[in-house]
């Protein structure tokens, strides 16, 4: 045999050699695909049938490792609540093995499976993931932009504060909530302005997460920028920086509250009272008793009395 036929015959057997272990891949892909799906129907099963079984099913996709997070990704796209949450809980139990094939995900084209994928990254909070939930903090999908910036939050790294200080001015309500819980999980100082002002939020979600994340920042902080907001034309904003401050309790607070107590609109009278009451039930300022006597509006009195009751049946 010539030196050409030995160089014809070694890369035909290459070929051959090659051909051979594509078709092992591919039926290997096959055989773990066909695992993967027949642990995930009982995984994802609320059939009295496999009740004991669906916790085992979980974990042995799980011991499968990162080979089985592609097959899962793919079943991003259910509309099953039960299997969407199987789904979670199998890539939770996984970890940080999966961080990889769900960072390559968010480049997908399907904002349905990226979101949830944002939402996976959330709750494995491996910080491995946070670079690709950066990029992607613009998307034009707003339920993508929500949970992208409530998994940087879950997951606690200081390079996502400039992203939730920019999604809490977001056009969307949700998404302005999910960045006032993600401030108090990164406890970021700056956030205060912006979270105060997020008192008087058109969202009550937003409002009531702002109001939140608020009571984890720096207390003396926080008061003195509300004492700069409780003037604002905006009216949640001032009676929800009453109840702030009533959680609070600290001297300044309470010398802030007692200025409320003549506001000339009733509701912030009842705000700062009932405030007061939270922060000094046993009335240690000794103006609960001048306001009740000074006070005309009935509505304003029955507050502050259920309040006064509330306290007195907590001691």
């Amino acid at each position: 045999m010539n030196d050409r036929s030995k160089v014809i015959l070694k890369t035909a057997l290459a070929g051959v050699l090659f051909l051979c272990l594509a078709i092992g891949s591919v039926r290997a892909q096959g055989a773990l695909e066909r695992k993967v799906d027949s642990l995930f129907v009982i995984a994802s099963s609320g059939s009295v049938k496999y009740r004991d079984l669906v916790d085992p099913a979980k974990d042995s996709l799980a011991a499968l490792g990162a080979d089985a997070v592609p097959f899962l990704i793919e079943k991003f796209t259910t509309k099953s609540a039960r299997e969407r949450w199987a789904i979670i809980h199998v890539l939770q139990r996984i970890g940080s093995p999966a961080v990889p094939d769900l960072v390559a995900a968010l480049n997908r084209e399907d904002p349905l499976v990226v979101q949830r994928v944002c939402w996976a990254l959330g709750d494995i909070k491996d910080t491995a993931a946070v670079e690709g939930l950066l990029a992607i903090r613009g998307h034009t999908r707003w339920q993508v932009r929500d949970q992208a910036v409530g998994a940087l939050g879950k997951i606690g790294d200081d390079r996502a504060v400039d992203a939730v200080m920019e999604a809490m001015t977001d056009t969307i309500g949700q998404v302005r909530k999910s960045a006032a819980v993600a401030a108090g999980r990164l406890t970021v100082g700056a956030s205060v302005e912006g979270l105060v002002h997020m008192l008087g939020d058109d969202f009550y979600g937003a409002r009531l997460s702002a109001f939140n994340s608020l009571l984890k920042l720096d207390t003396a902080k926080v008061t003195r920028v509300v004492a700069d907001s409780l003037s604002s034309e905006t009216e949640l904003l001032g009676h929800l920086s009453c109840r702030l401050l009533g959680q609070f309790a600290t001297d300044e607070a309470v010398d802030l509250l007692r200025i409320q107590l003549s506001s000339d609109s009733p509701s912030r009278r009842a705000q700062a009272a009932v405030a007061l009451v939270r922060a000094d039930p046993h009335d240690n300022c000794g103006y609960m008793g001048i306001f009740l006597s000074q006070e005309e509006d009935r509505l304003v009195l029955l507050k502050i009395q259920s309040a006064l009751a509330a306290v007195s049946d907590e001691q």
